[in-house]
C-alpha cells in the first residue's frame, strides 16, 4: 500500500463488535477476562489500549518499521529510548536540537550518569571522533531544531555501524511523509506525535519505532513500567490527525518554500534557514534523504531582538506560540521560548540568536501568509531605522 492508504487504513479495520468504520475510542481502564489468565490481549490500559494500538499499528507502518510504541508525549518518548542505556554509557549529539531534549539529558539523565557529547553532525567526522569506548547511542534531529541543519542519516548509520552503536533519529520536523531514517540505515525513530502527525494543535503525543524486536520488546517493558502512555482519547485524535497527513504536508512544504524565498530577498532579512533554499548548505542532501522541504523556517532580523520582536508583535496569521506542525502558522522566538533551558553561552555558540524566529508554516493560503509577513516585515524595518 502506499502512503496515504496506509494512514488511512493499518490498524483501522471496522470494530468487530459493532461494525463501526472508525477505531472507537475504548474509554476503559481494565477488561474483563474470560478465564484466570485468559484474556484477548488486553488486560489495563496502561499496558495496551485498542486505540493506542491502532495508532501504534499504523504509525509503525507509515515509518516502515514493524514495532511502534505510543507515549503520552515527544520527550515521553525520548526519555524511554535513553532507558536502553545504563549508568556509564555515553551518548554522541547532534548539538542543533529540541532545548527540551537538552534539558532532558543534561539536567535530568545526565544525573544518572549517562554522559552526552554535542556534536555539529552535518560533519560526520565529528560524530566519528567523539565515539568513546562507552558510548552506546548516537542521537540526531533532522532537520535540526531550530537551524534546519541536515544531518546525512545513511552516512550516521554507517559511522554507527562502525563503531557497533546505536543510531537514534529524531524524525519530527520532516514527519515520515518526507523522511523515512529506518530506510537510511537507523535504528530507532522518535516522534513528537503532538506535532505534524496529530496535525491540529490539540492533541499531546510521541512515538518511537524501529525494525529490532530487542530493542521494541526492552522499550515496550519501559513503556509499561513508567506509565508515559496516551489517553484513549489523546490516541484517537492522533489517529485521526494522519489521515490527512499526506494533504497537509504538500500544503505546508508549498507555502514555507515560497515564504523562504521571499525572506531571503527581502532587506530587513540577515539570514534565511529552509533545507529547500539552493543557499542551504545541506541543499542536495535534503534533495537525495527527503521527499519534500518540509514546513518549517527560520531566519534572522537584522537588528537583533527589537526587530524580532516587532515582526512577532505585529504579525496576524502567525501566532506566537510554543509548538509547530499544526493547520495553522505559528511563529517562535527559541531564546525565549523552545531554547530558553539551554545556557545563553552554549545558545549563542550554536547560532540560536536573539534575532532568530522560527516559523511553522500552515496551510493558509499563501498570499494570506505572504501579505501578513509584509507587513510585520515593513514595522520592524520603521523600528531599525527609528534606532
Amino acid at each position: 500500500m502506499k502512503f496515504e492508504t496506509k494512514a488511512i487504513h493499518v490498524g483501522q479495520g471496522a470494530d468487530p463488535t459493532t461494525g463501526a468504520t472508525i477505531v472507537p475510542v475504548y474509554q476503559t481502564s481494565t477488561y474483563t477476562q474470560e478465564d484466570v489468565g485468559v484474556h484477548k490481549g488486553f488486560d489495563y490500559s496502561r499496558t495496551a489500549n485498542p486505540t493506542r494500538k491502532a495508532l501504534e499499528d499504523c504509525l509503525a507502518s507509515l515509518e516502515n518499521a514493524p514495532y511502534g510504541l505510543a507515549f503520552a508525549s515527544g520527550v515521553a518518548a525520548t526519555d524511554a529510548t535513553l532507558k536502553l542505556l545504563s549508568a556509564g554509557d555515553h551518548v554522541v549529539v547532534s548539538d542543533d536540537v529540541y532545548g527540551g531534549t537538552y534539558r532532558l539529558f543534561e539536567r535530568v539523565l545526565a544525573r544518572y550518569g549517562i554522559s552526552f557529547n554535542w556534536v555539529d553532525a552535518t560533519d560526520l567526522g565529528n560524530v566519528d571522533r567523539a565515539i568513546q569506548p562507552n558510548t552506546k547511542l548516537i542521537w540526531s534531529e533532522t532537520p535540526t531544531n531550530p537551524l534546519l541543519k541536515l544531518v546525512d542519516i545513511a552516512g550516521l548509520a554507517e559511522v554507527a555501524r562502525k563503531h557497533g552503536v546505536l543510531l537514534a533519529i529524531d524524525n519530527t520536523f520532516a514527519s515520515p511523509y518526507l523522511q523515512t531514517p529506518l530506510d537510511l540505515g537507523a535504528d530507532i525513530v522518535v516522534h513528537s506525535t503532538t506535532k505534524y502527525i496529530g496535525g491540529h494543535s490539540d492533541v499531546v503525543g510521541g512515538f518511537f519505532a524501529t525494525r529490532s524486536e530487542e530493542l521494541y520488546q526492552t522499550v515496550k517493558f519501559h513503556q509499561n513500567s513508567m506509565g508515559a502512555v496516551p489517553g484513549p482519547m489523546d490516541a484517537w485524535l492522533t489517529l485521526r490527525g494522519i489521515k490527512t497527513l499526506a494533504l497537509r504536508m504538500r500544503q505546508h512544504c508549498a507555502n514555507a518554500e515560497r515564504i523562504a524565498r521571499f525572506l531571503a530577498d527581502h532587506p530587513a532579512i540577515e539570514a534565511v534557514y529552509y533545507p529547500g533554499l539552493e543557499s542551504h548548505p545541506q541543499h542536495e542532501l535534503a534533495k537525495r534523504q527527503m521527499r519534500g522541504f518540509g514546513g518549517m523556517v527560520s531566519f534572522v532580523t537584522k537588528g537583533g531582538l527589537e526587530p524580532a520582536r516587532a515582526i512577532a508583535r505585529s504579525l496576524k496569521l502567525f501566532s506566537l506560540a510554543e509548538s509547530l506542525g499544526g493547520v495553522e502558522s505559528l511563529t517562535c522566538h527559541p531564546v525565549t521560548m523552545t531554547h530558553g533551558a539551554i545556557p545563553k553561552e552554549i545558545r549563542e555558540a550554536r547560532g540560536v540568536t536573539d534575532g532568530l524566529l522560527r516559523l511553522s508554516v500552515g496551510i493558509e493560503d499563501g498570499d494570506d501568509l505572504l501579505a501578513d509577513l509584509e507587513q510585520a516585515l515593513a514595522k520592524a524595518q520603521i523600528l531599525t531605522a527609528a534606532r
